[in-house]
């Protein structure tokens, strides 16, 4: 969802398929900072599989990647930002570690809460289902995630580095 409405606001062509995703380039605005945006199109927890073949296709240093994802250990509308780190056991984090080869790319973790279990099972059912939030509080959730999104992606742009 935050893909969609980023390639909405930058204005981006068409995604094609390559890679086992879905793929659009071109500038956030313009004479603005280039973007790739790619949507893999395998299970999450072999994004890797996707992600590593087309980050060295496209020769985009790991430190200017951002994977943004959705994290069930931070509370509903919660968005924190960082480069690297631990997959905290989100499998989509693992294939994405080991697909570029290392850790060190950027994440945006948002917050979609926690189920009140631990059964995978029903873990996996409330991830992948529909959003128990009203249809306002999500899509003021994705819009957070879009503007924290591009946050980044200009501070990348110039040449800023470091973990927030």
């Amino acid at each position: 969802m935050v893909a969609a409405l980023l390639a909405e606001r930058w204005d981006l062509p068409r995604a094609k398929e390559k890679y086992r995703a879905r793929i659009t380039e071109g500038r956030i605005r313009p004479g603005g900072p280039r973007v790739v945006l790619m949507t893999p199109l395998t299970y999450m927890n072999e994004s890797g599989k996707s992600a590593g073949p087309a980050r060295g296709s496209k020769k985009i240093p790991l430190g200017k990647v951002i994977a943004v994802y959705d994290e069930i250990d931070l509370p509903f509308g919660e968005i924190r930002t960082r480069l690297g780190g631990g997959a905290a056991g989100h499998n989509g984090i693992k294939s994405l570690k080991q697909g570029f080869g290392s850790p060190d790319f950027w994440r945006v973790r948002i917050g979609v809460d926690r189920p009140d279990s631990t059964d995978p099972e029903r873990v996996a059912a409330y991830v992948l289902g529909k959003f128990s939030e009203s249809r306002p509080e999500v899509d003021g959730l994705i819009d957070d995630a879009a503007r924290e999104t591009e946050r980044l992606v200009e501070k990348l742009a110039s040449g800023e580095t470091g973990e927030e």
